[in-house]
């Protein structure tokens, strides 16, 4: 690809990092020219599921770093469908929270359609209620999916050419893969590619990524993409975080991506690892969108 001359690890925590100090220095500066309360991010976390808890405890980490007041709440894994309607209602009300999500996945009695359509759109800093996928369709001011909105600012970040280029999506999910397609063909910076989506039904994935100057994967299969699916030069972005058995690990789990890195690595201009590739990115992007919302931006 153009810009890019040798292989190179995309580093989603250094990114990351950068944008926070960013982030952290414009909210002192709001603070010092108009006073009043920092923003406000609510996380709402139903049950004790492994990847949940690591990734809530990592939004409160990055809000006390950047200097965002959070609140974590916490609700067992019996909670009804109705009593979780109601706590979403009571954080659409309350004027102390800018922005909050509820972690999915949520356990098989409730839900989560029910759930996102409960969220004022103007707090829905996951970026998925209809009205701001539908703002995002239209070009509109609107809170973006966080993975989708993490990746494009990693490209941007890395000189990572996105506009002309062939980009093809692997998996069609609404938070990742389906969102991702749009933002990239959009005329705005950041997108301008030509986006080919695969998924379950596609019949030959490997033909079309052969084809491609960037390959996202979204499976959350792990070892799914290997060196004979890319070309030579090619950028992969691996989306995927499967937590897998490895006693090797203090934790005993590992988490594994889409793509087959030790194989793939020494083939392309550009990758990102799991983890610390795409993950940090994420959650760096629902920290952009809670100060969208503190700012007001959409209405």
């Amino acid at each position: 690809m153009d810009g890019i001359v040798k292989t190179k690890v995309l580093d989603g925590n250094r990114t990351a990092r950068e944008i926070r100090n960013e982030i952290f220095r414009e909210v002192r500066e709001r603070q010092a020219k108009y006073g009043g309360r920092v923003p406000h991010l609510a996380a709402v976390l139903v049950g004790t599921d492994g990847g949940g808890e690591a990734y809530v405890r990592f939004k409160v980490k990055d809000c006390l770093e950047v200097g965002f007041e959070s609140t974590l709440i916490r609700r067992p894994i019996n909670i009804t469908e109705a009593e979780l309607l109601d706590l979403v209602h009571e954080l659409n009300q309350d004027p102390a929270i800018d922005g909050f999500i509820v972690q999915l996945p949520l356990p098989p009695h409730i839900d989560p359609g029910k759930i996102i359509m409960a969220i004022d759109p103007k707090k829905d800093v996951d970026g998925f209620h209809p009205a701001n996928v539908g703002r995002m369709v239209l070009g509109m001011e609107a809170f973006l999916p966080a993975t989708p909105m993490g990746i494009i600012e990693l490209c941007k970040r890395n000189d990572v050419e996105l506009a002309g280029k062939h980009v093809v999506v692997v998996g069609r999910s609404h938070i990742v893969g389906s969102p991702l397609s749009i933002l990239l063909s959009r005329k705005q910076d950041g997108g301008n590619a030509t986006v080919t989506l695969c998924h379950s039904a596609t019949p030959d994935v490997a033909v079309h990524t052969r084809r491609a100057d960037v390959v996202v994967v979204a499976l959350g299969k792990p070892d799914f993409l290997t060196a004979d699916m890319v070309s030579e030069g090619c950028v992969v972005i691996d989306v995927g975080t499967t937590r897998v058995n490895d006693p090797s690990k203090k934790a005993g789990v590992a988490l594994r991506g889409d793509v087959r890195f030790d194989e793939v690595v020494d083939k392309v201009a550009a990758i990102t690892p799991v983890p610390g590739g795409v993950g940090p990115m994420t959650r760096v992007a629902l920290l952009l969108n809670t100060l969208k919302a503190a700012k007001g931006v959409v209405n």
